[in-house]
């Protein structure tokens, strides 16, 4: 239980430190599409964000998979960048392609969890067994991630319901300044390529 604990500390300080905010950034913009009323179609959205990063966690972690990490760490502002535009797009709820939202975070999934995966087997080191440590690890972040989604449904219906703001202007605020804080991270990574 002790070595579960540990790893499932881990993951779930990573998905909420301030170090690695490009995947706060992510899970910050999935979720400003959607009101508290809409949380199930949220869920299916953060699922299949879940299933991409678990899928490519897991064959990264048995290097069935190996990406140069300067390059998804690249990629991975771009998945916010792109989310951005499409929040914005979409911001009248008429217009929103559940489907094309679901395969984007799936998509976007296997590449954070490509550099979810640089963590994990830095740590990991030549543990003998990785199955425990690749499960509890996830699990962290899992459970982080769904921190970082009621916190943002939460706020958002505080700001909403309180201060009177439109939906759609709530949209337009959060995914334009997620968008200018990525915009500057993809150009310092891209730097560094």
């Amino acid at each position: 239980m002790n070595e579960f604990w540990l790893w499932f500390t881990t993951g779930f300080q990573h998905i909420l430190d301030w170090n690695g905010y490009d995947h706060i950034l992510y899970v910050v913009v999935l979720c400003a599409l959607f009101s508290m009323k809409e949380w199930k179609s949220l869920l299916i959205l953060i699922t299949a964000f879940t299933i991409g990063h678990s899928l490519t966690l897991i064959a990264s972690a048995f290097h069935v998979i190996v990406i140069k990490q300067s390059l998804i760490e690249v990629l991975i502002p771009l998945t916010i960048i792109t989310t951005c535009f499409s929040n914005i797009y979409f911001k009248n709820k008429q217009r929103i392609n559940y489907q094309f939202n679901y395969a984007l975070a799936l998509l976007f999934g296997f590449i954070h969890g490509m550099g979810f995966s640089y963590l994990l087997t830095s740590l990991l080191g030549k543990e003998e067994s990785i199955l425990l440590p690749l499960i509890s690890f996830n699990i962290g972040l899992e459970i982080g991630q769904l921190s970082i989604v009621i916190t943002m449904l939460l706020f958002s219906v505080f700001l909403i319901r309180f201060t009177r703001i439109k939906p759609a202007v709530w949209v337009t605020l959060v995914s334009s300044t997620v968008l200018v804080i990525a915009t500057f991270l993809f150009i310092q990574r891209l730097n560094h390529l």
